[in-house]
């Protein structure tokens, strides 16, 4: 016998199918980059970065495809993330997070994502990008 909540976690679409496909996944990962680049509100998070951001871009995408429940294209690439101990190099402390979390928010609503897909993946990055502080502050 099968247990029905398990029929129905399987049935429900997972926050990639949500948010549209890699497509859309791209999307909004190039408008995040788009606003870091730009915006001043965001320096700090962008000094963390390279030049171009190219690598940064396609490293996020992969990323977010997978941790989204989509395609698993950074775990074939490079194995476990490891996010904390890839991170560990940067100074990033709550306003860092912030800004991140700030620019994430921007860009999913620049996207057309819904309003209670926005709260549900933005709580999730949150806790990611809260767990990512290594400096006080």
């Amino acid at each position: 016998m099968t247990d029905s909540t398990d029929d129905d976690a399987r049935s429900q679409p997972s926050a990639f199918e949500l948010i549209g496909g890699e497509a859309r996944v791209r999307e909004l990962v190039d408008r995040f980059y788009d606003l870091m680049d730009l915006e001043p509100e965001f320096a700090g998070i962008r000094a963390l970065h390279p030049p171009t951001l190219e690598g940064s871009r396609d490293k996020l995408f992969w990323f977010l495809c997978g941790w989204l429940g989509g395609p698993s294209h950074y775990t074939d690439r490079f194995g476990h993330p490891m996010l904390r101990a890839r991170h560990l190099p940067f100074a990033i402390a709550s306003s860092e997070r912030d800004q991140w979390l700030r620019c994430m928010a921007w860009a999913m609503e620049d996207a057309g994502l819904p309003e209670w897909l926005r709260e549900r993946l933005l709580r999730a990055f949150f806790d990611t990008a809260d767990w990512m502080r290594n400096r006080p502050g």
